[in-house]
């Protein structure tokens, strides 16, 4: 009978088989172990691509290319003892509940806890597990190889049972730190360094890694150029080519709506925006004179240099700056405002690299990984997190929940051409309809409607499906101009909305005409487990944010585009709750509420 294969979430169930050893030793003495084993098959695919230079970067899990979709791990508290059953069974299932398939373990933390890789094993998150080297450089001499040597042996041997684990990588970033020499080495001494990097993680790492688990992949580093790298003697001259291996990417100063600015990358396994914490959580943390944007407090707590400015000139290129003279509401608002944009940029760049995965332009492209840094944080202040300090969703985690669905249109613009493409993950082509809808800023009822039936999208792809002249499509609809009027638009089937509804802005918002004071009014109830939260509207309300300060819990939705007048939204808690307390600490805001 064949077994039944381990599949990652969105692809198939995760079965396990119990297996017990039993070590018996002089008759007297028993040992017996139990644990669950799983079978399934992994491949690093690295070969050449029609109409393009280069290699590709994918993975096939059973035999299957799977599109990765994902986050960066790192550690979930400055201190690891603290790291209970209940965090961690927390943080991963926020990861499957945001539709991500997979975590890279980054290698500047730590190896996880056993309960961790099981949890992960549990839920199919697949694992790209970093050793422990990250930005920095590593001496060779005998004793600190003898340690290294126990250690990768250890770790190999302890996790290599785990169906989750994919691929262990040697470094974070090492590669091109040589590369680019980010340390200023002399050039007199730089082959001195390149032996050391062999040295450490080919001629040790790799040989342990190879000897102890042949059944997955290993790479030297990330980003690499892959068998590149290893044809170039370990190092490539760029590694961050595109046309090879996976990708960093970070871009923080230019307008991050520009899709044309991010890397048509083999796969991207790092890129990311900075956001604050919601205030509930900063709260717990500080006091009163620490509420404001320039406070000590925020300071100290912004370790990445300039992010806080950054974050406020990212933002500001598409959104009215908060003007309010009462520090505490403009760091509330600030903070509100950070969370649209880290949103709104992580959504632009992911979802171009899932509408690359099929197609190769100037011979870029076959994207195959969008793992965006990073999933959680390690304590109370900006980060790059989607998930807070303690578990609470961001924005950006309600909209990964999005732009990570199975079945998922996308919009973009090119030299005023509006295209949409259906990109899917599923396993068998899919027949649709596609809905678009635009709307005037100032009305609630659509300008217009146009629906496509009979859409194909083929499983495991991401094709076009529509493309009109921008300035077409606004004249037939009532004469809209880019400033008073938005898109959106949605696969259907027999009439209903099959995955997300999607949003194209025009232009910026603050350049929006017609935008209302929406006058949102919400009542909660009890439905079982969970609570409903009834929404009425008058008008049109972009990103609107529902907090329940520190009740520990998520929404069915959040940061969302309010375009009918009423709508149901859910609350499921993770701990007892009732609607009293719920009412008393219960927040809304909408764009039109930044002054």
């Amino acid at each position: 009978v064949p077994v039944e294969l381990w599949w990652p979430s969105g692809h198939g169930n995760q079965p396990g088989y119990n297996m017990t050893a039993m070590f018996i030793m002089q008759e007297e003495y028993k040992i017996i172990k139990h644990w669950k084993v799983y079978f399934r098959t992994v491949e690093l695919v690295e070969e050449p691509i029609p109409d393009s230079p280069g290699l590709s970067f994918y993975f096939r899990i059973n035999g299957l290319p799977i599109f990765m979709k994902g986050s960066n791990w790192i550690p979930a508290d400055s201190f690891p003892d603290k790291v209970n059953s209940k965090m961690l069974r927390l943080l991963l299932q926020s990861t499957v509940d945001a539709n991500m398939n997979i975590l890279r373990i980054w290698g500047g933390g730590l190896y996880e806890q056993d309960e961790f890789y099981e949890i992960c094993d549990e839920l199919g998150i697949m694992i790209w597990q970093d050793f422990m080297f990250a930005c920095a450089l590593y001496p060779t001499n005998q004793d600190y190889l003898d340690t290294v040597r126990g250690e990768i042996t250890h770790q190999v041997k302890r996790l290599k049972h785990h169906p989750s684990i994919i691929l262990w990588s040697g470094n974070n970033e090492n590669e091109v730190a040589l590369s680019t020499n980010w340390f200023s080495i002399p050039s007199a001494q730089m082959n001195l360094y390149f032996k050391d990097y062999v040295t450490l993680y080919v001629d040790n790492i790799r040989e342990i890694v190879f000897a102890e688990d042949q059944s997955r992949p290993f790479i030297a580093s990330s980003p690499t150029n892959g068998l590149e790298s290893i044809k170039e003697g370990w190092l490539a001259r760029n590694p961050y080519d595109t046309h090879y291996g996976d990708t960093h990417y970070y871009n923080y100063l230019n307008d991050c709506w520009d899709w044309t600015l991010y890397p048509r990358a083999r796969f991207a396994s790092e890129y990311g925006f900075q956001s604050w914490p919601s205030f509930s959580t900063l709260v717990q943390v500080s006091v009163e004179e620490d509420w404001s944007y320039t406070s000590n407090f925020s300071m100290h707590r912004q370790h990445h240099a300039g992010g806080n400015d950054e974050m406020l000139q990212q933002a500001g290129l598409h959104f009215k700056l908060p003007q309010v003279v009462n520090p505490v509401e403009n760091f509330k608002q600030t903070i509100y405002l950070t969370q649209i944009m880290q949103a709104q940029c992580v959504k632009t760049e992911t979802e171009f690299y899932r509408r690359s995965q099929s197609e190769i332009v100037n011979g870029e492209g076959r994207t195959m990984g969008a793992l965006f840094w990073q999933l959680n944080d390690i304590w109370q202040g900006p980060s790059w997190a989607s998930l807070e300090y303690g578990g609470k969703w961001k924005m950006l985690h309600y909209f990964a929940k999005h732009f990570f669905a199975p079945l998922l249109p996308v919009a973009h613009e090119k030299e005023n051409i509006f295209y949409i493409y259906g990109v899917s993950d599923f396993h068998s082509d899919c027949s649709l309809a596609l809905k678009i809808i635009v709307y005037n800023w100032s009305r609630m009822d659509p300008v217009c409607t146009l629906t496509i039936d009979d859409v194909i999208v083929k499983a495991g792809s991401a094709v076009p499906i529509y493309k009109e002249p921008i300035n077409d499509l606004l004249k037939r609809c009532g004469n809209c101009t880019r400033q008073s009027c938005v898109i959106t638009f949605h696969f259907e089937t027999e009439d209903e909305p099959s995955g997300p509804i999607n949003c194209h802005f025009l232009s910026s918002l603050k350049n929006a005409k017609g935008l209302k004071n929406p006058h949102i009014h919400a009542s909660i109830s009890q439905e079982g487990d969970h609570f409903q939260f009834a929404l009425e509207t008058t008008a049109i309300a972009p990103f609107v944010w529902l907090d329940v300060g520190n009740i520990p819990g998520r929404f069915s939705d959040n940061g969302f585009f309010l375009t009918e007048k009423q709508r149901l939204i859910f609350f499921y808690p993770w701990e007892t709750t009732n609607v009293k307390e719920l009412e008393k600490s219960f927040s809304l805001t909408s764009l039109t509420d930044i002054s």
